[in-house]
Parts: structure tokens; sequence; C-alpha cells
């Protein structure tokens, strides 16, 4: 499974890159702090898998990481080979560029 770090997705972010971030955690969880990406909560990642490019760079997060690799391994299995987790998750963001983050 490919990774990123949340320098490497800062870098993306402030380049402008063309690239979809994706957050798997849940609504509340997103409502409280997000990094500006699509909601699409885990559970939901199959049936809105639609709603997710195979054309262009995709960086999967959560709160820690384990939600995103689970929804990787779970897209992987249905033709995406363009996928990233974030390492650390929204956690890793917050520790490392906003302290002031509320994370659920």
């Amino acid at each position: 499974m490919k990774e990123i770090t949340v320098e490497e997705l800062k870098f993306r972010i402030d380049s402008q890159e063309d690239f979809q971030l994706i957050d798997v955690r849940e609504e509340f969880e997103y409502d409280t702090s997000n990094l500006n990406g699509e909601n699409i909560p885990l559970a939901n990642i199959i049936l809105e898998k639609d709603k997710i490019s195979k054309n262009k760079p995709v960086v999967i997060h959560c709160r820690s990481g384990k939600r995103s690799a689970q929804a990787i391994m779970l897209l992987e299995g249905h033709g995406y080979n363009n996928l990233s987790n974030l390492q650390g998750g929204i956690l890793a963001w917050r520790d490392a560029y906003d302290p002031d983050m509320e994370v659920y």
C-alpha cells in the first residue's frame, strides 16, 4: 500500500496539484475538523466508490490511518491502483501543522 506523509500532502495542497482527498471518518468527525477533502465514511466506501477518481492520484485519510488503510484495501479489490494512505491521519496533520485543531 502506498503511503504519503503529512509533509507530502501539504506540498501537494500548497502546489495546487491535481489530486483528490477523501476523508473516510464519520460525518460527525468530519464536521468537527477536516482538511477540505470529500467525506465518504468507511462504511459507504464501496457504495460511493464512483465518486473516487481512477484517473488522478487519490489520498485517503482518517483519524490515525487505520480506517483509510481498510478503505484502500477494499477499493484496490475493485480495481483502484492510484490510492495513497496518509500516514498518521488527521492526528499527524494536527501535530505537524495545526496544534489547535479539534479532533474527535
